[in-house]
């Protein structure tokens, strides 16, 4: 584990305005926490980010995802946060506006994840805080993600996203293998 205690998280002077039983997402944390849009070279720190949690070097994933983000067409957004100059957290998503005939704007959250050395921190609130906000001024209505319900290291991202207002849609997944 890193040591954290001489890492600076930018504090502001400026008033807050936010209301104090919670409602302004954390006292809007992103306010406090630095993001940013995804670049090429954050690459390298995602997939460390994404192994601490899941144990899996899922390189090529993230290659494709970086690449879709930055060279595609399409509503992409992807989002880091940085401490002292270092990735410390990522969110990856893109806007949908409909799908299987239905017109409706949408977003999908496909990855997300925060350096465990900086657990605590408000690092994944900063980051969805300003996705959503972002999300909000495309009048997007509804954000999705999955989460492998059976996966261990899902636990705390389950807990999170419970925390921040997400909960099971309506929806039925259908699978099968090929």
């Amino acid at each position: 584990m890193a040591d954290t205690s001489n890492v600076t998280i930018p504090h502001s002077d400026e008033l807050d305005f936010s209301e104090p039983s919670g409602d302004d997402f954390d006292a809007l944390a992103r306010d406090r926490v630095p993001v940013r849009s995804l670049k090429a070279d954050d690459l390298d720190a995602l997939v460390k980010i994404d192994s601490r949690h899941t144990g899996r070097d899922r390189r090529p994933y993230y290659e494709r995802k970086v690449a879709e983000a930055l060279e595609e067409s399409g509503v992409r957004m992807s989002l880091v946060a940085e401490i002292d100059g270092r990735v410390v957290g990522f969110v990856m998503a893109n806007v949908d506006y409909g799908e299987f005939g239905i017109a409706q704007s949408e977003a999908v959250i496909h990855a997300v994840g925060v350096n465990p050395d900086f657990a605590g921190n408000k690092i994944g609130t900063a980051l969805l805080s300003q996705l959503l906000a972002n999300l909000n001024s495309l009048r997007v209505e509804k954000v999705f993600t999955e989460v492998d319900w059976n996966a261990a290291e899902m636990t705390d991202l389950l807990n999170f996203l419970k925390r921040k207002g997400f909960q099971p849609a309506p929806r039925l997944v259908l699978s099968r293998r090929v």
